[in-house]
């Protein structure tokens, strides 16, 4: 992002823009805009030449954790936070620790390579990592052909992808459960149990994919 980028960010802002209007017309992502200006004072604090020079502070270190906040406890705190957080959700603390690092990252792009080396761990863990992100569509896979490497990307559709994927596994379940439902028959206390299983699995996953496809927009 240069200067300008952040200057126009600035004037968005100051217009009273969503972050969506100001990446239109950037042509960024949403998601870059909204980490541009949150790791940077929020939009009541955004300036864009101290966000360059705090970019570029963080491009000679190689360390892109953004600077503290008024009133925050420090960067560290708030990702360990972060991180337990999605570990109570379900999701494994090397996981966890990836996708925190691509969502802070300027582009939302790494390398297996750059999570290796920012992480200080094994090209086998990262590896895990990223497979599991993709499968359950939080991130998606990109092929690099100049350097023949894949690039993982999050961008704003990762939410909306994560979601879908994880209600059509579930509406699977019920499918399966009102099947056995049905070949047990009716009389069965066991079919009666998975028939009410299939029907609170079905509903709840339909309405979560109709509420995920009407507040999509939010992403944009």
């Amino acid at each position: 992002m240069t200067q300008q980028d952040r200057q126009r960010i600035a004037a968005g802002i100051a217009d009273g823009l969503t972050y969506a209007e100001i990446a239109r017309r950037l042509g960024r992502p949403t998601s870059t805009i909204s980490r541009e200006i949150q790791r940077n004072g929020g939009p009541g604090g955004y300036r864009p030449q101290r966000a360059q020079q705090a970019t570029d502070r963080r491009a000679r270190r190689g360390t892109p954790a953004p600077p503290r906040a008024a009133g925050a406890s420090g960067g560290g705190a708030e990702e360990g936070m972060l991180i337990e957080m999605a570990v109570r959700a379900g999701l494994p603390r090397m996981t966890a620790r990836v996708h925190l690092d691509l969502l802070q990252s300027e582009d939302g792009r790494r390398t297996a390579a750059e999570l290796t080396r920012r992480l200080k761990v094994s090209p086998a863990s990262v590896s895990v990592s990223v497979n599991y992100l993709v499968r359950h569509g939080y991130v998606r896979r990109e092929r690099d052909p100049q350097q023949r490497r894949d690039v993982y990307v999050i961008d704003d559709e990762a939410w909306y992808r994560s979601v879908v994927i994880s209600a059509r596994q579930t509406l699977d379940s019920a499918r399966a459960a009102l099947a056995s439902a049905e070949a047990t028959g009716p009389d069965d206390p066991v079919g009666r149990r998975m028939a009410r299983t299939g029907l609170f699995l079905e509903r709840v996953s339909v309405d979560l994919l109709e509420s995920a496809d009407r507040w999509r927009g939010l992403l944009e």
